[in-house]
């Protein structure tokens, strides 16, 4: 067994290990990843087994998975695993090998539209929801897809800061997210649709947006692509600019977070006064200049 410690600018090779198993020599290799270009401090460990060329098993973990009452950090909890490993691999009933490739997660793929409307209000038949109809209709005109996402609808796991998804680009958790999360990657536009809801988006949509961090490491890990634009189309009750402060603040910081660039917003108050967006004057063109204007 031969362990050497080397060191690079961006990549640490913090071990390789050199194993003689029952099966021929296998090789252990840790390497700490600097990405503090995304967080201050965060690091990310890859611990990789291979058998020659092939790849046996891979285990990341990162420095931001660990809070402070953590009894474990991220370097610790990587040799852990290698010792463990190396204990299981020198047993040949455990089937190493075998096992190699772990469980996987299998979503059914998702269809593909040119635009996403995200309709973020609870209320199905409210003015939101009338306006996404509005734009579902100038996208067909268009002869474009579309989809309308009804996140009060979905089984969407709040997001619990675990940082796990820098670790492989993907959220730990598989529930509808995930379909969102590829229909809003591989469309052209994303249309929101928000009420204020005490100064700021409904909770279901900002549990949304907050899952969306996935997304966030996919594209600050190298994947994803950028060109995608989004507008936002909200409502309040109240007259004034300055009910839908939040709103904006909340929806322009995921998407800036995603990497899609901001191509408008459309902010309509008082509707306390008008009840149906529909008796507002003008309206409708509106919304679909708006669509239109980015679509082309």
């Amino acid at each position: 067994m031969t362990v050497s410690i080397l060191m690079s600018n961006e990549t640490t090779l913090v071990v390789k290990r050199m194993v003689t198993a029952p099966g021929g020599q296998v090789s252990f290799m840790l390497t700490r990843e600097d990405l503090t270009g995304i967080y201050p401090g965060m690091y990310r460990y890859c611990l990789s087994v291979r058998s020659g060329t092939r790849l046996l098993r891979t285990f990341r973990t990162n420095t931001y998975e660990y809070s402070p009452g953590c009894p474990l950090d991220a370097e610790t909890t990587c040799k852990n695993k290698l010792n463990e490993w190396e204990h299981e691999i020198m047993d040949t009933t455990s089937g190493f090998q075998e096992s190699a490739k772990g469980p996987s997660k299998w979503l059914p793929p998702v269809p593909h539209s040119d635009v996403i409307v995200i309709q973020g209000s609870p209320r199905g038949d409210g003015n939101c929801s009338t306006i996404a109809g509005w734009v579902a209709d100038c996208v067909h005109g268009l002869h474009k897809t579309v989809r309308v996402l009804y996140p009060d609808d979905m089984l969407i796991h709040p997001c619990i800061g675990c940082y796990q998804c820098y670790n492989t680009g993907v959220c730990t958790f598989t529930d509808d997210m995930g379909e969102v999360t590829e229909a809003v990657a591989n469309a052209d536009l994303i249309v929101i649709c928000s009420p204020v809801y005490t100064n700021t988006v409904p909770g279901t949509l900002k549990i949304l947006i907050d899952r969306f961090i996935a997304l966030h490491a996919a594209r600050t890990l190298g994947e994803g692509r950028n060109g995608r634009k989004a507008v936002l189309v909200a409502v309040s009750g109240r007259k004034g600019r300055s009910n839908f402060r939040c709103v904006t603040s909340v929806v322009h910081a995921f998407l800036e977070n995603t990497g899609i660039i901001c191509a408008g917003d459309l902010l309509l108050d008082e509707m306390d006064y008008y009840n149906d967006v529909r008796a507002v004057p003008g309206i409708k063109e509106k919304v679909s200049e708006l669509i239109i204007g980015v679509l082309r």
